[in-house]
């Protein structure tokens, strides 16, 4: 089935379902007309018994003068008229003497009316219906039967089935053709949008597919397939930005270090310009080593599949370490580094990925920043917030908005090295961590800040 097309199965599924419903109710009609039929024939007997019990009262009538009135038609209708014991007293040609009724039958008529049906009866070749009724001639108890054959009702049925037969595979016909177009005219739209898929694609960004205003399923699928392609479109330009700023910055170290080394190769005149050649080159390849680690975090990040190791941490031990890597710079800056946080605060995290991202933060704050520098943690509601603050001026208010991008920078840290990457690759962390990261200013001047779950 999933190798036919779709029109072909909601016409083939439009077919079945009426042919149900053409069967079903071609079977309705069919039993109650024969009920209705059926009924009819006994309301006409039971008005035919009554004319007939009129007529056989009446001393110088009897069934067989009957028989050419109005009440019993040759061929088509029979009455009889039974004592008590069985014998046939009056009867209409060419039933004879032959009885209509068993003795079972007799003996249930003497007390009240009875209805049946007989195959055959003498001088009928057809399946006939009786009604066998009590009555009283004077003081003598009787029974009337009359009857008529039921071939109008099987004529009648038969004709209805004959013409249900023709008319129902025709309209099924036209009700299967009508389903196949109206298949066709409701995947029309999708049609048009697979062709226009078909000749979008990265080199002309900004085109959408038709969407139908027709306020349905088809409506919502042109729209949400409209809003995934600005998603991977705004995806793809990160990605193109991304690869063109860390070509960028690994243009620049490159450069240095290819022209540090033709330096040596070609001027160096005594060991120690070659050792210092080589100091600086060894210097642009640890940066180079450190811009590839980041990216690698960043990519990994960005699909979801950061590795962490979870653990519960005291959040005082994570600030004591990371302070004690950077109190040697403070110190040879002249720039005091304090920590602060509750007792007993615990969070949820990976250490080594907590202390690179507050590693990070500190670096920046004793690279850009100004004045004393502190390491604290406080909790928020389940969450905790790492923050460093410095008494800088911290980030321009309009270079907050992109302060945690990846290759953003403002402009007085641009003529400080570094390639933008450690702001993004903290909200990295954050982020893997269900948390989030902050900038903004505290009372004394800047502040950043990544929140991680707590722990109890």
């Amino acid at each position: 089935m999933s190798r036919i097309p779709i029109r072909l199965r909601v016409a083939a599924a439009f077919a079945v379902a009426m042919a149900v419903v053409l069967a079903g109710t071609g079977w309705y009609l069919y039993s109650s007309l024969g009920t209705h039929l059926a009924h009819a024939l006994d309301r006409e007997l039971r008005l035919r018994a009554d004319d007939l019990e009129t007529v056989v009262r009446d001393p110088d009538a009897s069934l067989a003068s009957a028989t050419t009135g109005r009440f019993v038609e040759k061929g088509e209708s029979y009455a009889q008229l039974v004592s008590t014991s069985g014998t046939v007293i009056e009867f209409t040609r060419p039933l004879g003497r032959v009885p209509v009724l068993t003795h079972a039958e007799l003996t249930r008529a003497l007390h009240h009316v009875i209805l049946g049906n007989r195959s055959e009866v003498a001088g009928l070749d057809e399946p006939s219906r009786f009604l066998a009724a009590p009555f009283m001639k004077g003081h003598i108890r009787l029974v009337l039967v009359v009857g008529a054959t039921r071939e109008n009702r099987a004529e009648t049925l038969a004709s209805l089935r004959d013409e249900l037969l023709i008319a129902g595979p025709i309209a099924l016909l036209v009700a299967t053709g009508a389903g196949y177009l109206l298949a066709g005219l409701s995947l029309r739209p999708v049609d048009s949008m697979r062709r226009r898929a078909a000749s979008i694609s990265a080199e002309r960004p900004g085109e959408r597919l038709p969407v139908p205003q027709t306020r349905d399923e088809v409506e919502r699928l042109g729209v949400t397939l409209n809003a995934m392609l600005g998603r991977l479109e705004e995806a793809l330009a990160r990605e193109r930005d991304f690869v063109a700023d860390a070509g960028h910055e690994l243009r620049t170290p490159l450069a240095l270090l290819r022209t540090e080394l033709e330096l040596a190769l070609r001027h160096a005149d005594s060991k120690e310009e070659l050792h210092q050649a080589v100091w600086r080159s060894s210097q642009e390849v640890d940066r180079l080593a450190q811009l590839a680690e980041d990216l690698l975090l960043l990519a990994r990040s960005h699909g979801g599949s950061l590795p962490l190791r979870v653990e519960s941490l005291e959040a005082a031990d994570i600030l004591t370490r990371v302070a004690s890597r950077f109190e040697w710079r403070a110190q040879a800056a002249s720039r005091p580094l304090t920590t602060s946080q509750p007792d007993g605060l615990r969070l949820q995290g990976d250490p080594l990925r907590l202390e690179q991202a507050l590693g990070n933060l500190l670096d920046n704050a004793l690279r850009y920043g100004e004045g004393a520098v502190c390491v604290s943690a406080r909790p928020a509601s389940a969450m905790v917030e790492l923050h460093v603050t410095d008494e800088g001026a911290g980030f321009p208010p309009e270079f907050l908005g992109r302060a945690f991008e990846r290759f953003s920078r403002h402009d007085h840290a641009r003529t400080r090295g570094g390639a933008g990457l450690g702001l993004a690759i903290v909200r990295a962390i954050a982020e893997a961590h269900g948390g989030s990261a902050h900038a903004g200013r505290s009372d004394a001047g800047a502040d950043v800040w990544l929140s991680v779950p707590g722990a109890a």
